[in-house]
Order: structure tokens, then C-alpha cells, then sequence
């Protein structure tokens, strides 16, 4: 499939997602970009390690940014984790520690499944 075909694909599949499904490809995306990090911190390329958690950092912050507390604990509760799984990923790319970004990962997947429910329940 040639780039431009593909992302017209992503395009298409972006625009069509309800919310739920959004969520779901952003933590696919964070996880996908932790995966990468570790890739590179076990290839000792520092940068690209730097880079691609900084991306998953973004998305999870861009995650925070969505949460309206006004609407109660789960919001409240989302937050803390949120934070806590940022808080990692910023711990393994200051230490380039594989283990913490897999801790953040575990988190995240943990957090894409829970969300996974919720969408199919809806």
C-alpha cells in the first residue's frame, strides 16, 4: 500500500471513529510509541528513545487536557493514573530504564482495556 494511500486510510478511519474509538486509537497510538522507546533504548539510541516517549507523553497529556472534573470522581481517578503513567514515561526517558517505560506500558494497556469495555458496552 503506498504512503499516500495509507494515510488517506488513517484519515478516514480518524473521522469516522465515535469518541470511544478515539480513545482507544490514542492509547494504541502511546503504547505503540513506548514500544518504540524501549526498541531504541535497547539499541542504545538515546534520541529516538527520547522522541518517541515524548510523543507518548503528549498523547497521555493530551488525555489529561480532555478530562472535565467537573463530572465527578472517575474523572478524578482518571487524572491520578494519567499522571502517574506520565510520570513514568518522564522517569524512563530521564533514566533510559526499559522497566519503567514497561511499568507506563502495562498502565496504558491496562487503562485501553478498561476503555475497550466501556466502548463496547455503549
Amino acid at each position: 500500500m503506498s504512503t499516500h494511500a495509507l494515510q488517506t486510510y488513517k484519515q478516514i478511519q480518524v473521522s469516522t471513529a465515535s469518541e470511544g474509538e478515539l480513545i482507544l486509537m490514542v492509547f494504541d497510538g502511546a503504547i505503540r510509541f513506548a514500544n518504540q522507546a524501549i526498541h531504541c533504548i535497547e539499541q542504545s539510541d538515546h534520541a529516538g528513545a527520547n522522541t518517541n516517549l515524548l510523543k507518548a507523553q503528549d498523547i497521555i497529556y493530551e488525555l489529561i487536557m480532555a478530562l472535565d472534573l467537573e463530572t465527578g470522581e472517575i474523572a478524578h481517578n482518571l487524572y491520578r493514573l494519567y499522571m502517574y503513567v506520565n510520570q513514568l514515561l518522564v522517569q524512563g526517558n530521564v533514566s533510559k530504564d526499559p522497566d519503567v517505560v514497561r511499568q507506563a506500558i502495562n498502565l496504558m494497556t491496562e487503562l485501553r482495556n478498561m476503555w475497550h469495555e466501556v466502548v463496547g458496552q455503549v
